[in-house]
């Protein structure tokens, strides 16, 4: 037989850094991160709703004009560099009643976000942890206050209460959190028989720990993800209630109400529709792209 020389050999290469971390070791929230700034509409959408929140808060309050005061020499003006979005038929500044009508709808979205936070999630916590009896009861409410409607509660509250922000809110406060208490008992029901929910009963730990330490936590990116479609949902309705002569009512502006006015003077002063609906669907996209992003960030089986 031929003989193999040594020359057809190399060594083989050295294995002492096949087991080495390649990568920095991250944790949840940090890796949804890094995964939701690969989202560019999603990034897209975050840096428009902080433009939009700053100037919101910023641009009333360095004007010279405020929402309310009237200029009945300066009426139905068109843009310009005094009046960035011209003036109303009431000669007020629409730069200021647009960022004005945009903190109030932003307002009263945070509002409705906050209440689905804390009445939904807490009360679906509890029905998931307690089940049984208690868990059908809770689920009974929920049929029943699902089933009120929500234009027919706040046509009522407006009747009993007066038009307003603080109408919006109860009403939603009433009806809004439904929605978000059957998502988290769905996703807790789950949850709760996993193993550390067992060891944290077996180390004595109360159910209000269990619920708030373990529970909730591991079910936050769901509600976060909830939290940015309730949102633009909020402002939706707001806009809406307050476009048919429900909602906000003038002198103070809302998104809602500057298109009404808008709508009515669009084929002579279209620019008065325009500024309100580009702002109102910023806002909207903004907050929908945002959660989908989220939505995909949070979701560990996207993890690669």
């Amino acid at each position: 037989m031929q003989s193999i020389s040594k020359e057809k050999f190399q060594p083989a290469a050295k294995t002492t850094d096949l087991e080495a971390i390649v990568r920095p070791s991250l944790n949840y929230w940090e890796d949804a991160w890094r995964r939701l700034k690969k989202n560019k509409l999603a990034m897209m959408g975050l840096v428009v709703l902080v433009i939009i929140i700053i100037l919101a808060i910023v641009a009333p309050l360095v004007s010279s004009y405020d929402y309310e005061t009237q200029h009945l020499k300066e009426i139905n003006l068109k843009p310009s560099a005094t009046h960035f979005f011209g003036t109303d038929d009431f000669g007020r500044d629409l730069w200021v009643r647009v960022w004005w009508g945009t903190r109030i709808s932003l307002f009263i979205g945070i509002a409705a976000a906050l209440i689905d936070l804390v009445i939904g999630v807490i009360y679906g916590g509890i029905a998931a942890y307690y089940g049984g009896r208690v868990d059908s009861i809770m689920q009974r409410v929920i049929e029943v206050v699902y089933s009120i409607p929500f234009l027919l509660l706040t046509i009522l509250l407006m009747m009993t209460l007066g038009p307003g922000i603080k109408s919006i809110i109860i009403a939603y406060a009433i009806t809004g959190w439904v929605t978000m208490a059957r998502l988290v008992r769905g996703q807790m029901l789950v949850l709760k028989e996993q193993e550390f929910v067992l060891a944290a009963r077996t180390l004595g730990a109360s159910p209000w720990r269990i619920i708030f330490k373990h529970l909730i936590p591991n079910v936050l990116g769901v509600i976060i993800v909830q939290i940015t479609f309730v949102v633009p949902t909020a402002i939706f309705v707001e806009a809406f209630l307050s476009f048919i002569g429900l909602g906000i009512r003038p002198p103070l502006a809302s998104l809602g109400n500057l298109l009404n006015d808008g709508a009515h003077y669009m084929r002579y002063q279209p620019h008065r529709l325009l500024f309100p609906a580009v702002m109102f669907s910023f806002i909207l996209l903004s907050f929908n792209l945002l959660g989908d992003g989220l939505r995909d960030a949070l979701d560990p089986k996207m993890r690669k």
